[in-house]
């Protein structure tokens, strides 16, 4: 089988170069403790419409002790909503979709290609590659570890209505 051409050259990506640690992702992305699913954002190139993040898979993983007892595998789920969380901080960045706040709209073509353990590093590349401004966003990914592809799709993302959801909140 021939290799996947990727999102963009690896080459290109220095890991220890960080365009965004958590606290700056906090300003962008909602998701906290346990749905915090990106480390860092390390490579962004706004005319290509190029993003590339990471998270790094530990022991302390909240699905780690279940997911497989003896032989823990990161859930596909969480792999998806890590490349959901990259799409999310790079179109929120940029303005791109008009939203406060990006939710799940869809997945088509997904493949889950090889597993993802503990002491990985997922890289998340994520293309945008289709925006209809204030309706949605439609993203092309890939998660890379070890410059092998384990996951890859097109996910969609749609404006979700926050002033319309504060009323649900409950007060702390």
């Amino acid at each position: 089988m021939a290799r996947k051409e990727l999102i963009v050259d690896l080459k290109k990506i220095d890991v220890n170069t960080v365009i965004a640690d958590i606290e700056e992702i906090h300003k962008y992305n909602p998701q906290r403790f346990d749905m915090e699913q990106l480390t860092a954002i390390v490579y962004e190139d706004v005319e290509a419409k190029i993003c590339v993040g990471y998270k790094d898979i530990t022991a302390n993983e909240f699905w780690v002790g279940g997911h497989i007892p003896g032989m823990p595998l990161m859930p596909g789920v969480m792999m998806l909503e890590a490349a959901a969380q990259t799409c999310s901080y790079f179109a929120i960045k940029h303005d791109w979709l008009g939203a406060e706040m990006i939710g799940f709209g869809g997945l088509e073509d997904v493949r889950f290609r090889d597993p993802v353990v503990p002491g990985d590093r997922l890289l998340l590349l994520c293309e945008l590659i289709k925006v209809r401004r204030g309706r949605m966003i439609v993203c092309r990914f890939q998660g890379v570890v070890r410059d092998s592809v384990v996951v890859e799709g097109v996910i969609k993302g749609i404006p979700l209505p926050v002033e319309a959801m504060k009323k649900f909140q409950t007060k702390q």
